[in-house]
């Protein structure tokens, strides 16, 4: 079930907020419906038990011939009859109805030994009625009979003679529940709409704010995002937009330190060098110009990787498979055993110089632990791939993500006997991800590493 519950606040809030409604109007509807078919029930059998236990008062304490010639006055019979049992069966017997009779008996101080009460859809003109309508009316008079009920009360009283009557009423409205039902939904619907509509004006400026957290690279200030929605969602973007002002001022202030470091370094550097180049004997001399270059290219590693999240390189559309193929063939020249495999060529936007640095450092990875190395540029599923592979011992799976730590290096393979800053891995993992790619890093089945980093096309 957790699959297909909503991850978004929005998602979430309407999720909530539709249950909790559903539940609530739920029990409203139940308990309005209830109350209007009680109210319906009162409004429709009120009159007729009325008029019932109006004839009841007066039948009781009349003759049985007394109260034949009532009942013959004016039309009642029919309507009304005496008779020594019960027109409706106990069985059949409405009990709501029941003891709303004894109720209005009692207030009207009637005395009843029994009482039953029954509904029956049907419902006819009186015959003595038909005869005296035109056909006209009599189709009029049908009409509105379709719509009638039939209520049959029955009274026994003290005497143990029973009073049946049968009085036509309105039919209870067959729409009520429907109708009730859609102004429910109705209110629902309105109610769960402004609810969503909160959920997203609260979620909009989060959405924003995330973006723009998630588009933060490194390489200039995140724009602002605009502030917006409720107070408490403003108050943090505004809080957003000073901490990405002041991240970008420290990275500022970080590149201006790497920068005079680097330039301060260099220098003696040179001078040892230059220094070294006049020692003898000649041993000693090429061991100290090793070491001096070895700090060199840490000193390179160390500034470059620094930088690598806050680039200033301009970003060009170039051709990815004549940059490294341009990579190759200088370290081919410097006597690294390289090979490029031709391919069609690729391009992309990246920054030349980062990407150059990037191929660069898994070639020569590939040549110090495996003696040679094979470039390849493919491209495919929207991604642009520089494959580096080499013969070496690889690296275990367990350990791909902790190689491409700086400074990690795997004793069994990876140590300054072999030379390296521990830093190649991490230098072109944090340039691929400067380009929105990513480094991936597998064993070759006949033996060897094959590093790849994937740009987008």
């Amino acid at each position: 079930m957790r699959r297909f519950l909503p991850k978004s606040l929005i998602g979430q809030i309407a999720l909530v907020m539709a249950a909790a409604l559903l539940v609530a109007q739920a029990i409203n509807f139940g308990l309005v419906f209830n109350e209007r078919q009680r109210a319906t029930h009162t409004q429709i059998e009120a009159p007729a038990i009325g008029r019932f236990v109006m004839m009841l008062q007066r039948l009781t304490p009349l003759s049985p011939a007394a109260r034949a010639d009532l009942l013959a006055e004016r039309g009642r019979r029919g309507r009304f009859a005496i008779d020594g049992q019960s027109s409706v069966p106990a069985l059949a017997s409405d009990a709501r109805i029941v003891g709303r009779l004894r109720d209005q008996a009692e207030q009207n101080g009637v005395a009843l030994r029994d009482a039953r009460a029954a509904v029956r859809d049907e419902a006819e003109l009186p015959r003595r009625l038909r005869d005296r309508l035109s056909p006209q009316e009599l189709n009029r008079a049908e009409e509105r009979m379709r719509h009638m009920q039939t209520l049959h009360l029955s009274a026994q009283l003290p005497d143990g003679s029973w009073v049946n009557a049968r009085l036509v009423t309105p039919r209870p409205n067959p729409w009520l529940a429907a109708r009730l039902a859609g102004s429910t939904l109705l209110i629902y619907l309105l109610i769960l709409a402004a609810v969503t509509l909160i959920a997203i004006r609260l979620g909009r400026p989060l959405r924003a704010l995330t973006a723009a957290t998630q588009s933060f690279a490194g390489r200039g200030q995140t724009l602002p995002v605009e502030p917006r929605g409720p107070a408490d969602v403003r108050h943090a973007i505004l809080a957003f937009n000073a901490m990405s002002a002041r991240v970008g001022t420290m990275l500022d202030e970080k590149d201006r330190m790497l920068g005079a470091i680097g330039h301060d370094l260099r220098t003696p550097l040179a001078s040892l060098r230059i220094r070294a180049e006049s020692i003898e004997p000649a041993e000693e001399r090429a061991k100290m110009i090793a070491t001096i270059a070895e700090m060199t290219t840490m000193l390179d590693d160390t500034l470059a990787f620094a930088r690598s999240g806050r680039a200033s390189e301009e970003v060009r559309v170039v051709d990815v498979s004549a940059l490294a193929d341009a990579v190759v063939e200088e370290l081919r020249a410097l006597g690294q055993a390289v090979r490029f495999h031709e391919g069609a060529r690729k391009t992309a936007s990246v920054q030349p110089n980062l990407l150059r640095r990037a191929v660069r450092n898994l070639i020569d990875n590939g040549v110090k632990y495996g003696g040679s190395a094979e470039v390849a540029v493919r491209a495919g599923d929207g991604m642009i791939a520089i494959e580096v592979a080499d013969n070496g011992p690889g690296i275990p799976e367990a350990e791909f993500g902790k190689v491409q730590e700086p400074f990690v290096r795997l004793e069994a393979s990876r140590n300054r006997a072999t030379g390296g800053s521990g830093l190649g891995l991490a230098l072109a993992r944090a340039a691929a991800e400067a380009h929105g790619g990513r480094l991936e890093l597998e064993n070759r089945p006949e033996g060897g590493l094959l590093a790849r980093i994937l740009l987008p096309s």
